[in-house]
């Protein structure tokens, strides 16, 4: 028997967990999470200095605390970790991949349900040149329904008229999301989850926060129209792209 028995399952071991940090790292990154988890590192790694110098009082009042450490983690990251579940249960996961991809496009052909984004593009553009504020969610697996009932029931086939009436500044639901399901417009006046991220530029409004914040909360893609610049932004799988043409804008929809 050698001195190091280092074997491929040790190997596969060690770039897992490489993976599964890379991806906490992720989510919590230009959070005040991070600051927390730096705090609960240093606490640990102070609870194993002292227990090694044998300070025997604060050594059992650190173990105390590290001892019941998971479960205060489990609340102070409650957020995180749902939004780590979500990534590794949600079909964007895999989507990514052309193969899963192709087999969605034929899926949707047989269902005939494919959504004709058209309507939806076409009003983004025109809220654009006249810069009009605009915050559209698309609901994806997750379903929105609590956030639905935060507005106003709407039910109607998506429709660029719509649309722009429902942000249109003298309307009453103009401040808030609008969110739609398949073809359908589902509510208006939404209100939605902001994110806890603290590296969005400055520029970037609350509709801006709201739209990353719900596509952390749940798998759904939101589009933004910026009410200052008149920009087209949209925020997807915890990606955000802005400055967007409608040419851009429509293949992001369709998932080319």
């Amino acid at each position: 028997m050698s001195f190091l028995d280092f074997s491929f399952l040790d190997l596969l071991d060690i770039l897992l967990v490489a993976f599964l940090l890379y991806q906490l790292y992720r989510l919590i990154k230009d959070t005040v999470a991070i600051n927390v988890l730096i705090g609960v590192a240093a606490i640990y790694l102070i609870w194993k200095l002292v227990e090694a110098l044998q300070m025997e009082l604060l050594s059992e009042i650190l173990g105390q605390f590290i001892g019941v450490g998971v479960i205060a983690l489990v609340i102070v990251f409650q957020q995180e970790i749902r939004r780590f579940l979500l990534v590794i249960g949600s079909t964007n996961f895999t989507r990514r991949r052309m193969f899963f991809r192709q087999l969605k496009f034929l899926r949707d052909e047989e269902d005939g349900t494919a959504i004709d984004y058209s309507e939806l593009v076409k009003a983004c553009t025109h809220m654009s040149q006249v810069r009009t504020g605009a915050l559209i969610v698309l609901e994806g697996d997750s379903k929105l329904g609590f956030y639905s009932s935060t507005g106003t029931s709407i039910g109607a086939k998506i429709s660029a008229g719509l649309l722009e009436s429902i942000f249109n500044k003298n309307s009453p639901l103009h401040d808030g999301a609008v969110i739609i399901s398949g073809e359908k417009i589902v509510a208006a006046g939404c209100i939605l989850p902001l994110t806890e991220k603290t590296a969005l530029p400055s520029r970037f409004g609350l509709r801006h926060r709201a739209a990353m914040g719900i596509s952390e909360k749940a798998n759904a893609t939101a589009i933004v129209v910026s009410e200052e610049t008149g920009e087209i932004s949209v925020v997807q799988d915890n990606q955000f792209r802005h400055k967007l043409s409608a040419t851009d804008l429509e293949g992001i929809l369709k998932g080319e």
